[in-house]
């Protein structure tokens, strides 16, 4: 196949995972880096797992990451529909065209049967597979039962001796012996297709030319190898992606932590770092580069670099990334981050002029990995403290700080429009007029206006806030911690 077409194929089952995200970009990746087309396929054939609003759901988080398809639902192409419960009548015909060419058979046991057989192979320590009980049936046997009702399936033949071998791009070459294949049902009592007869007609028909997916569909792909063969169609290439593993190597799953796409948007990672973070699970660019836009990865991806071991979710590393890509940001994109998160905030209703606000980024760009930090790290900016923190208190107010405030009030009023060098030099005045360190009146100041011991540089904070608001602040605190401290004011 000359065209590259990937496709990406969920189920409706909910939300999509981390790890459904992750296969979705790597066609996605392959397909822009060699023009090709990404197709997104909805696989909806076990209506019980369905969830209403699935759908909608998985094309809105592949659209919020960037990941968008050339086909699929809503972007019909010349190979829809694109909705795997709308093919029903096309994937019965090659199930029954198996079965014409002696490559599937009608079975027609029922359930009841099928868990007994289980049970005794269970009991006997024999891996639980069917019997191929009905696959001895004359043609006349089948036709006569199919004409008094009776149930059935469709079964597709494996061959009873002998190994298969298929080659994958990440794996180099698998090799399977048929003795451990069951004769898989191709299409259920329903007339629904099972995921193996389904996948190989679509990804035929839609003229898919890679098959990236999960190593957990390493085991099944012998049969669908079979299929092609029985079908006599070109085989696609195929890759299987190396699980998700949790910082203790177990399998990654909701027990140790978020897996849903949906989880990490709500905490506020920026879809850049997402994507970047999932893009680096299982593969690398071979230097030392870490932090990649989307267009970066498409340009550099290859499947040849994607490894064969676990990829570990590390959640440090995301957190990491969502710093580098938030700083990286210009600060018009942030400002409308912040003016966002700030509407439905405790500080909505307040107005803070955008150059105000930009004086607030420029200040926290460092400090901050979230967007959600500039209030939650520095939520004085935004709104006077109503408390002091305690351990900084008992650590940096003495009984001589009202004092020496008073005395800072003293030079900050005289002082006319005062950029931050002059807030400085306001208060090493201050400080050689009393006689003490700068750091005697540089920890008292950061507590009255911010409330808290640590952030940005103090002087940069009174220049944001400005003279009037600061003196407010300074008086306050020092009226504050007198009554609590029983101090003279």
């Amino acid at each position: 196949m000359s065209t590259i077409r990937t496709r990406f194929a969920p189920s409706p089952t909910g939300f999509l995972h981390v790890g459904g995200l992750r296969t979705a970009l790597y066609n996605y990746l392959l397909a822009k880096k060699e023009s090709g087309s990404f197709i997104l396929r909805i696989e909806d054939t076990d209506q019980s797992r369905k969830v209403e609003g699935a759908m909608e759901n998985l094309i809105e988080t592949l659209h919020w990451a960037g990941i968008e398809f050339d086909e699929g639902p809503g972007k019909e192409g010349e190979f829809g529909p694109y909705i795997q419960s709308q093919r029903l009548t096309t994937y019965q015909h090659y199930a029954h065209r198996l079965v014409e060419e002696g490559r599937a058979y009608y079975c027609f046991c029922t359930p009841e049967r099928l868990e007994e057989v289980r049970r005794k192979q269970i009991a006997q320590k024999i891996n639980p597979s069917y019997d191929r009980r009905c696959r001895s049936l004359t043609k006349e046997e089948t036709v006569q039962r199919r004409k008094a009702g009776e149930t059935f399936v469709i079964r597709m033949k494996v061959p009873f001796e002998g190994e298969l071998t298929f080659n994958d791009i990440i794996r180099g070459e698998v090799t399977i012996s048929y003795g451990i294949l069951d004769d898989q049902v191709i299409l259920k009592s329903d007339g629904y297709p099972t995921y193996h007869l389904a996948v190989v007609v679509d990804d035929h028909l839609m003229k898919i030319s890679h098959v990236i997916r999960g190593e957990e569909w390493l085991s099944s792909t012998p049969k669908h190898v079979l299929l092609y063969q029985y079908f006599r169609w070109e085989l696609p290439r195929f890759a299987h992606l190396p699980l998700l593993l949790n910082p203790d190597k177990s399998k990654l799953s909701k027990r140790q932590g978020d897996v849903a796409v949906e989880d990490y948007r709500l905490k506020g990672y920026l879809k850049e770092a997402l994507v970047n973070f999932v893009a680096f699970l299982g593969w690398n660019p071979g230097d030392e580069r870490e932090i990649f836009s989307l267009g970066e990865l498409v340009k550099d991806f290859s499947l040849e670099r994607v490894g064969k071991s676990g990829a570990v979710f590390n959640i440090e590393k995301l957190d990491w990334m969502n710093f580098e890509h938030l700083r990286r940001k210009p600060d018009t994109d942030v400002l409308c981050m912040l003016k966002e998160k700030l509407a439905s905030s405790p500080f909505a209703g307040k107005h803070f002029t955008d150059a105000y606000l930009l004086s607030v980024i420029g200040a926290m760009r460092e400090r901050v990995t979230f967007v959600r930090d500039f209030l939650e790290k520095s939520p004085y900016f935004f709104q006077a403290p109503s408390d002091y923190d305690a351990d900084v208190v008992k650590k940096r107010w003495k009984k001589e700080s009202p004092l020496h405030l008073k005395q800072l009030v003293e030079e900050f009023s005289a002082l006319e429009n005062p950029k931050k060098e002059e807030y400085e030099a306001a208060l090493h005045r201050a400080a050689e007029s009393l006689r003490i360190k700068n750091s005697e009146l540089i920890h008292p100041l950061r507590l009255a206006v911010s409330g808290i011991g640590a952030g940005p540089g103090v002087f940069d904070i009174l220049f944001i806030l400005g003279k009037e608001e600061t003196l407010r602040r300074i008086n306050s605190a020092i009226k504050e911690l007198s009554a609590a401290m029983a101090l003279p004011k």
